[in-house]
């Protein structure tokens, strides 16, 4: 294993380059390993979990559904309001920033980033929620590849770009990400629900995020800095595959033949109903509206 783990750093140096030495001896940094087998044993699951529960009766979540989704907005809410500090102290440039132009203070910008790429890994949890409620129609094409690559393209800029031009995409979907699971935990209780009025807007504005960090990586691409080239282009094809998969899915959830074909499965509320946020739908109303035929287990 050593000796593999050697020979896979020394492809990553001779492809990307030397690593950047600050995030040496971070948790889950120093080796692509177990990043890689965190994402082999979450397709493993979206494909034989669904296959478990076949059977089974469904679990409801609720009481863990509203702590998960708490826990990821205050996380989401730190890191937005960290990124957007440290940017600010660090006098970041919009159009160009380097990795190390700004020095200590890049730090900051590091150990955030830190966050937002370990919080990829606490997001798996979204697809588990979903086989044990047995919503296996919210587990799209799309879902599971936003998960299980966001996870792997952080560990990458974790270690060769870990600040710098890297912050602006984390910084908004760190944004979106307070509006997402704040709607989830809040749809999760039943008094909220007639409340909670922006579930189509958080699509629109993942959309909206994926434009601006295309536009901010370009502006990198125009008027280069101390950033590596290749990385922008990188990122820049990445939003472009992610705003056809979100369009399509936006698309298919709003659109009225759309919506006509889907009523059965959409209803209102995250997380116990469906809401196209994130390339999935979630039902609570969905479970509890055939309790008949089937009894919902409490965990």
């Amino acid at each position: 294993m050593e000796h593999f783990d050697a020979s896979l750093s020394t492809y990553f140096k001779a492809l990307l380059g030397p690593r950047d030495t600050r995030v040496k001896g971070w948790f889950l940094l120093d080796n692509y390993i177990p990043t890689f087998i965190c994402s082999i044993i979450y397709l493993l699951i979206v494909w034989l979990g669904p296959k478990y529960m076949k059977n089974r009766q469904p679990f409801s979540c609720r009481g863990i559904l509203v702590v998960y989704n708490l826990g990821l907005t205050l996380l989401s809410l730190y890191m937005f309001c960290e990124l957007v500090s440290g940017v600010w102290e660090s006098k970041y440039n919009f159009f160009c920033q380097g990795t190390r132009s700004a020095g200590e203070s890049d730090m900051k910008i590091i150990r955030v980033l830190w966050w937002y790429y370990f919080s990829k890994l606490i997001e798996f949890m979204d697809t588990f929620f979903f086989i044990l409620r047995k919503n296996n129609h919210q587990i799209t094409v799309l879902h599971v590849y936003h998960h299980a690559s966001m996870l792997n393209i952080w560990w990458f800029v974790m270690n060769w770009v870990p600040c710098g031009h890297s912050y602006f995409g984390a910084t908004l979907n760190s944004f979106i990400h307070v509006l997402m699971y704040s709607y989830y935990g809040l749809s999760s209780v039943p008094s909220m629900r007639p409340y909670l009025w922006w579930k189509k807007y958080i699509t629109q504005g993942q959309l909206l995020q994926f434009v601006l960090t295309i536009i901010q990586t370009s502006c990198g691409v125009i008027w280069p800095c101390a950033f590596p080239l290749g990385w922008l282009y990188f990122q820049i094809g990445y939003m472009v595959s992610l705003i056809a998969l979100f369009t399509n899915f936006y698309i298919q959830t709003y659109n009225k033949k759309g919506a006509s074909r889907r009523k059965d499965h959409l209803k209102d509320h995250q997380n116990g109903s469906v809401t196209a946020v994130n390339g999935h739908t979630n039902s609570f109303s969905s479970q509890e509206n055939h309790v008949k035929p089937r009894k919902q287990r409490k965990d």
